[in-house]
C-alpha cells in the first residue's frame, strides 16, 4: 500500500493502478512466454481503467449549489458564517466527495460527502465558519466534486460551481467627540434660516412687520418685549462633511509591491488582495472610522480622491464607483464596501515617468504623471459645497508644493483637519506649517500611531501639539 499512495490519486484509485501494474505484468509474461491467453487477460486489465478514466472525463456531474453569506459583507475579524446547498440536477446515485476550495488565509478547506446524513428532499446542507483580518473580496469555493466509475478504477476532481465573492470591509475604531463639527454640534444639527417645513421645536422670534399673519404672533414673546413679536421658524438642514482620500502610491513611505505581470488584480472574479501597505491601511481604517464617526451624527458624507473625483471611483468592489455623496446607514454601508478591495494606484515612490508638469503653486515644470493632486477640480468641487460642514484630509505624506496647493481649501469648510502619515521625512514639519498657514489643523502620523490619538489631536490647544502628538502616538484631550 505504501507503493501504491505514491501514485496520482485523482487519476485512478489503488485499484485501477492495481490492474494497471497487473496488466503490464501480465503483458511482459505474454512477451516473454508467447502465450496468447496472457496477452488476452494483459489486453483486459489494462483496457477497464482506461474505460472507466475515459468514463469519467466525458461525464460531468449534475449538480447545483448554493452559498449564503451571514451578514453578506463581514467585517474585518468578526466571523462570516457560510451556509452551502447542494442537490443533483439530474437523476442519479451514489455518493461522492466534495471540498470547497477557500483561499490560503482562511486555512483548510471544508470537505464533506454527498448527500449528508442530514439531506432533505434530495437536497444536503452544509455550514462553516470563516474570519479574515485583512479586507478585501476572496472567491469562496467553487465546490469541487470528485466523482469515479461504478467499478472505483478511475477517478475525477471538478468543479461544480463557480464560487461567490465574499466582501470583508474594514472595521471601524470608535472616536471621541471633538470640535470638528464646529458650530452644527456633536450631533450634526444645523440651524438655517428656511421658512419651509417649520417645526415647533425651531422656534425664533423677530419684531412685527407690516404684512406678516397674524397668526405667526408669538404671544409668550410679545408680553415679554412689550411689542408684537413674530414667530421665525427655523428648519433643520442635514449636514455635509468632506472626506478627501490619498490613495496614489507615491505619496505612501512604503507603496506596495507592484503587480506582477498578468496577476488578477482586487475585485477580479478569482479574488485577490488589494496593492497595499501599512500606511495605507491606517488610511483606509482612518476613512471608515470618521465616516461612521460622522454618520452617526446625521452627516451627509461627500469623499472626494485628491484631484476630486469620486473617491472609490477605482475601487473594485464599490457598488456604485462614481457616486460621491452617502447618507445613512446604508450610505455607510456604501462607503464600507467601497473600502474593501480600494488599493493604491499610480507610479510607487520614486518612480515616476519623465512627463513634465507644472507645479500647482510654482508654475515651474515637474516630473509626474496622471492628473494634478489638490487642482482647480477638487478646489471646484469643494466651493461648490462652500462652509457647509467640515472637511477632513487623509493623505499620504505631501510635498510642499502639494501642502501649499492644498492649504486654501481650509477656508471652504467649516472646519479643516489634515492627518498626514509620513515616515518622519525632515520635510514633515513644513508641510504641516503650510497647511496651518491656510488654516487646516494639521497632525502627522505613522502607520503605528493610534487613531484615536491622532483624532483627539485635533483639539489641542496649541498648532504645534497635534504634530507632537502624532510623532508620539498618543495626544492628550483638553
Amino acid at each position: 500500500m505504501a507503493l501504491m499512495d505514491r501514485f496520482p490519486r485523482h487519476v485512478f484509485s489503488s485499484r485501477g493502478w492495481g490492474l494497471l501494474a497487473a496488466g503490464a505484468l501480465a503483458l511482459l509474461a505474454a512477451h516473454i512466454t508467447g502465450r496468447r491467453d496472457l496477452l488476452a487477460l494483459a489486453t483486459l486489465l489494462i483496457f477497464l481503467p482506461l474505460l472507466a478514466l475515459a468514463g469519467t472525463r466525458l461525464l460531468r456531474p449534475q449538480f447545483r449549489v448554493y452559498r449564503e453569506f451571514s451578514p453578506s459583507t463581514v467585517e474585518t475579524s468578526a466571523r462570516s458564517t457560510v451556509r452551502l446547498a447542494v442537490a443533483r440536477s439530474a437523476a442519479g446515485s451514489g455518493h461522492a466527495l466534495m471540498e470547497e476550495r477557500l483561499p490560503p488565509r482562511f486555512g483548510e478547506s471544508p470537505a464533506f460527502r454527498f448527500p449528508s446524513r442530514s439531506s432533505l428532499g434530495g437536497t444536503s446542507y452544509y455550514e462553516y465558519h470563516l474570519r479574515s483580518r485583512k479586507r478585501g473580496q476572496f472567491l469562496i469555493g467553487p465546490v469541487t466534486a470528485e466523482i469515479s466509475d461504478p467499478f472505483g478504477l478511475a477517478r475525477r476532481r471538478q468543479a461544480i460551481d463557480d464560487g461567490d465573492l465574499l466582501t470583508v470591509t474594514p472595521a471601524a475604531v470608535d472616536l471621541s467627540p471633538t470640535g470638528l463639527a464646529g458650530a452644527r454640534g456633536y450631533d450634526g444639527a444645523t440651524p438655517t434660516r428656511a421658512g419651509a417645513n417649520p417645526s415647533n421645536d425651531d422656534i425664533m422670534t423677530r419684531e412685527y412687520r407690516q404684512g406678516d399673519p397674524m397668526r405667526r404672533v408669538h404671544w409668550p414673546a410679545t408680553a415679554r418685549h412689550g411689542a408684537l413679536m413674530v414667530r421665525q421658524e427655523e428648519s433643520v438642514a442635514t449636514p455635509e462633511a468632506t472626506i478627501i482620500m490619498d490613495q496614489r502610491r507615491s505619496a505612501y513611505p512604503d507603496g506596495g509591491p507592484s503587480p506582477r505581470p498578468g496577476a488578477r488584480r482586487s475585485g477580479d472574479r478569482g479574488g485577490h488582495e488589494p496593492v497595499t501597505c501599512d500606511a495605507f491601511e491606517w488610511a483606509v481604517t482612518a476613512v471608515m472610522s470618521v465616516s461612521a464617526h460622522l454618520s452617526g451624527r446625521n452627516y451627509k458624507l461627500r469623499c472626494l480622491d485628491v484631484s476630486g473625483s469620486p473617491a472609490f471611483l477605482l475601487s473594485p468592489s464599490a457598488p456604485e464607483p462614481a457616486a460621491e455623496e452617502y447618507a445613512g446607514a446604508s450610505g455607510l454601508q456604501s462607503v464600507a464596501e467601497s473600502l474593501a478591495a480600494i488599493q493604491l494606484s499610480g507610479a510607487p515612490p520614486h518612480r515616476r515617468d519623465n512627463t513634465t508638469t507644472p507645479d500647482p503653486v510654482t508654475g515651474v515644470p515637474v516630473t509626474g504623471s496622471g492628473p494634478l493632486p489638490f487642482d482647480d477640480r477638487l478646489m471646484d468641487k469643494l466651493a461648490a459645497h462652500r462652509q457647509r460642514g467640515p472637511i477632513l484630509a487623509v493623505t499620504g505624506m505631501l510635498t510642499l508644493a502639494e501642502a501649499r496647493a492644498l492649504s486654501p481649501a481650509a477656508g471652504l469648510g467649516a472646519n479643516a483637519f489634515a492627518i498626514v502619515i509620513t515616515d518622519g521625512t525632515p520635510d514633515t514639519d513644513a508641510v504641516l506649517d503650510a497647511l496651518r498657514l491656510g488654516g487646516w489643523r494639521a497632525v502627522a502620523v505613522t502607520a503605528a500611531t493610534a487613531l484615536p490619538s491622532a483624532w483627539a489631536a485635533y483639539d489641542e490647544d496649541t498648532a504645534g501639539a497635534p504634530a507632537a502628538a502624532g510623532q508620539r502616538g498618543a495626544g492628550d484631550r483638553r
